[in-house]
């Protein structure tokens, strides 16, 4: 079974190889998840969601490999000396416990909001937040977000998680605490390219669009103001 290189793997057969080197090594299932996970974190650009669930298959390998004793990996030599599975995963992807923690949370989101957090439209801290909600709230608020293009910030998602412990979490009360107004919150227009673009000459770079809107507005705004007179 291949456990890393299935990039390269693919690649050398687009190129027409029949053949590509290989290191074969006897693992267990734990030994394979974690040199699976260690081949995959050395890529570029991860997304949150790739962290969050390599994070958490690594750690309960590691977890599980600290409870045998025919094992010689470095975890199980580590653990001698009183660490704990977090804290070891923890010092060899460079991460605090506590983000460690974070991403693994992430793996409780449903896969909307996760997407979310991947675009960069919700902050990890709020995300964390909703991960302790059940799915079908977790759901109803991502409804909410849709319908009033927002995203919740983390004094918000504290307050349903105290809404949840005290058992008055609800479709009414999250979309009340997602109306509620967030400091230095500022109305957002969205205008969508394919209907605008339309009015804009194509001399007009893309960086001069908003300029060009901008001057439209206010020549339209001038010649209301002159028909009214």
């Amino acid at each position: 079974e291949v456990i890393a290189g299935h990039r390269r793997k693919a690649d050398a057969g687009w190129a027409g190889l029949a053949e590509v080197p290989a290191v074969i090594r006897e693992l267990d299932d734990d030994q394979a998840i974690v040199a699976m996970v260690d081949s995959n974190l050395h890529r570029e650009n991860l997304k949150s969601s790739e962290k969050a669930f390599a994070y958490k298959m690594k750690l309960e390998a590691m977890k599980r490999q600290g409870k045998r004793t025919d094992l010689t990996c470095v975890q199980v030599a580590h653990k001698l000396d009183g660490k704990k599975s977090r804290q070891l995963l923890a010092e060899e992807v460079g991460e605090s416990q506590d983000q460690v923690r974070r991403y693994i949370r992430l793996t409780y989101l449903i896969p909307e909001l996760l997407q979310r957090v991947d675009e960069g439209t919700m902050a990890m801290t709020p995300a964390v937040e909703l991960s302790y909600i059940p799915e079908d709230l977790q759901r109803e608020v991502f409804d909410v977000m849709e319908q009033e293009d927002c995203s919740p910030s983390h004094a918000q998602t504290k307050k349903m998680r105290k809404l949840l412990e005290s058992g008055n979490l609800s479709q009414d009360s999250i979309l009340s605490v997602m109306q509620e107004e967030k400091p230095n919150q500022k109305e957002k227009i969205t205008l969508h390219a394919d209907k605008v673009s339309k009015y804009i000459p194509k001399s007009v770079p893309i960086g001069g669009r908003e300029e060009y809107i901008l001057k439209a507005l206010e020549y339209y705004a001038k010649a209301r103001e002159r028909q009214q007179e």
